[in-house]
């Protein structure tokens, strides 16, 4: 027999725990509705055909296999066993052997550098979507065809996404002198807002690559296709220094008319035109050269005018300071991170020493960068001083360093796109 104040409580249980359970049943599958439905804004899915190959999947080992061997399989000399510092942390050290002859340029056996060839990574690499140079000694030139890049534009109506279809390449100059090849792959980004950046898998030793990827982006309205633009670049992957510049390829979609089905188009790709590029904020840095202590002085003083990169609509930017003697980066430095802002002020200094007849094969890469917690960090915009700088700005600002030593010469640069 239980009494009648025990039978309560048990029935009053019962049906709490009944009435909890049931709740939490209808909240999951409710959720699990939602989502279902739910489309999810700015994201992309990329469907892939073949075999991916990507350059961080590259191991150590295949990288010193390739510069030990040409391209008939003949071992050659790599000149590391007379490297002697560590220029990550260092840079450059003095020298005691100058170049033979007055227009020579150093050989790698006769550079006082410590590079790793299996741990060096090319920008592309230890940066986000993003790196490439745009001019080198194997870059083709004005006279020189680029080939056609062919692709195709299609509309998802009832998830609201734009579909890119990244077919093939046709024609495509040589870019590695070894091989008499390229190795290929295309950065695509939709402008004029850059919230979608994307890139294929690198297809090795082709001229005429077949990619055959699509990639599908979420939350973009039918309404909106005529005001954006599509942006595809081409370039050829280097293990061993940046990725060469191929050509680039703009498509508005104001002239594309998606919405009866998938329209695929042909177009030639062109030299790329850095001045076309949209502005990226300002950058002022100072740089001055002691030719007795033979030590070059880098000084990040502020920006201005960045993009905002945030939801906030303002950034957390820094710089990154890379140091290149001729194509291999020797020196990486960086400051620290100002929280949300668009004009930040750094007075960040960093030395390195760097002997008088290396300068006119040094440059100095300064990548403003927005840092992220959740994402990876994203380029904000790019500036070269030095050897291979793209700008009159740049060639007149390291003239004034080289000839006025002792000197602290500081300028604003306006940033290039990455």
């Amino acid at each position: 027999d239980v009494s009648p104040v025990v039978a309560g409580l048990i029935g009053a249980t019962v049906l709490v725990v009944s009435v909890s359970v049931t709740v939490f049943v209808w909240t999951c599958c409710h959720q699990q509705a939602e989502k279902k439905h739910k489309t999810p804004p700015y994201k992309f899915i990329h469907m892939l055909k073949g075999i991916s190959i990507y350059p961080e999947t590259l191991s150590n080992k295949k990288k010193i296999n390739r510069i030990r061997r040409d391209k008939n399989g003949i071992p050659k000399e790599t000149g590391r066993g007379n490297l002697l510092v560590d220029a990550a942390e260092s840079g450059l050290i003095g020298s005691d052997k100058a170049p033979d002859g007055p227009n020579a340029a150093p050989h790698v056996d006769q550079l006082p550098i410590k590079v790793d060839y299996g741990d060096e990574l090319s920008p592309d690499q230890s940066l986000t979507p993003g790196g490439s140079k745009t001019s080198s000694p194997s870059s083709p030139g004005d006279d020189v065809m680029l080939g056609e890049l062919t692709f195709s534009v299609d509309y998802n109506f009832p998830k609201k996404a734009l579909v890119v279809t990244i077919q093939e390449a046709h024609g495509l100059p040589v870019m590695d002198e070894h091989t008499q090849s390229s190795d290929p792959y295309i950065k695509m980004t939709i402008l004029p807002d850059k919230r979608h950046r994307v890139k294929t898998r690198v297809l090795r030793k082709t001229l005429d690559p077949v990619f055959d990827e699509t990639f599908t982006f979420y939350g973009i309205p039918y309404s909106q296709l005529q005001d954006l633009v599509l942006h595809f670049l081409v370039l050829s992957f280097d293990r061993f220094s940046r990725d060469d510049v191929i050509g680039e390829v703009m498509v508005p979609l104001a002239g594309v008319d998606p919405s009866t089905g998938k329209v695929q188009l042909t177009r030639e790709i062109l030299k790329r035109n850095i001045q076309k590029c949209i502005s990226r904020g300002e950058l002022q840095v100072s740089l001055s050269y002691q030719p007795v202590a033979q030590r070059m002085t880098v000084v990040v003083l502020k920006a201005r005018h960045l993009p905002k990169m945030d939801i906030t609509g303002l950034s957390d930017p820094y710089v990154k300071v890379n140091v290149y003697y001729g194509r291999k980066r020797i020196a990486k430095k960086k400051t620290h991170v100002k929280k949300c802002t668009l004009n930040p002020v750094f007075n960040e200094s960093f030395i390195y020493d760097i002997p008088v007849d290396l300068l006119p094969d040094i440059s100095i890469e300064f990548l403003v960068i927005d840092f992220d917690r959740t994402t990876k960090n994203e380029v904000v915009g790019r500036l070269i001083l030095g050897a291979h700088s793209i700008t009159a700005g740049g060639v007149e600002h390291w003239r004034e360093v080289c000839e006025n030593p002792r000197k602290p010469v500081a300028k604003w640069h306006s940033l290039s796109e990455y």
